[in-house]
């Protein structure tokens, strides 16, 4: 399997709100925020290969992969070319307020042949709550290159977790990629979200409120 360096990433929209908030988007507590993983499931975060860590000034938090891959052709399994991720994540917010995703960075790499695609999606929602539709970006080979997608929500269409709950946040990713009609006896194509440069990881950025 290949091992290139990239950066994993995701992000789409929220839910209908069930939190009581002011309209006016706040400044970030200062309180100490605290962010760990609950679960992980999914053929592309095995055991120990995933990290997730809080920014200092409480404005985003990151998520890193190290063996996040799919790929197709030479040297690939049936199942290899789709691997999924899903995450749920216990956020600790101080008394008093509330956040949404606002934005999601999601960065990689992908080596696609002539005649081949790939796919990145991610969405997210509250634990309760149905999951909301994906957000999905192709690529078209031939590309050998870094990448990045951002999903961006607006202020009117944030969903904020509930006031006064504690609601984990669950995401899940995805990658697929497919041979076309580039010669899968002979090539390889992949895209990865696996980061050995944490500097380089999923970021999803915060938009907090004060509860009512």
């Amino acid at each position: 399997m290949f091992n290139a360096m990239a950066v994993g990433a995701l992000a789409a929209s929220l839910l209908m709100p069930m939190a009581t908030a002011d309209e006016t988007t706040s400044t970030p507590p200062q309180d100490k925020i605290t962010i760990g993983l609950n679960t992980v499931n999914g053929s592309g975060c095995p055991d120990g290969t995933t990290a997730v860590a809080m920014n200092a000034d409480n404005t985003a938090f990151t998520v890193t992969y190290s063996d996040y891959l799919a790929q197709t052709g030479v040297g690939s399994s049936a199942t290899d070319f789709r691997k999924n991720c899903q995450l749920s994540l216990r956020i600790n917010v101080p008394q008093g307020f509330t956040y949404a995703i606002a934005k999601a960075d999601y960065r990689g790499f992908a080596m696609l042949e002539k005649g081949a695609t790939a796919m990145q999606r991610a969405n997210y929602y509250f634990m309760g709550e149905s999951a909301t539709s994906f957000s999905s970006h192709t690529f078209k080979g031939p590309f050998v290159d870094d990448w990045m997608t951002t999903d961006q929500t607006e202020h009117a269409d944030m969903v904020y977790a509930p006031c006064g709950e504690q609601r984990n946040l669950n995401i899940n990713t995805e990658l697929r990629v497919y041979g076309g009609s580039s010669d899968t006896t002979k090539t390889t194509s992949f895209i990865t979200m696996d980061s050995t440069d944490t500097s380089a990881s999923t970021i999803y950025h915060f938009s907090w409120k004060q509860c009512s």
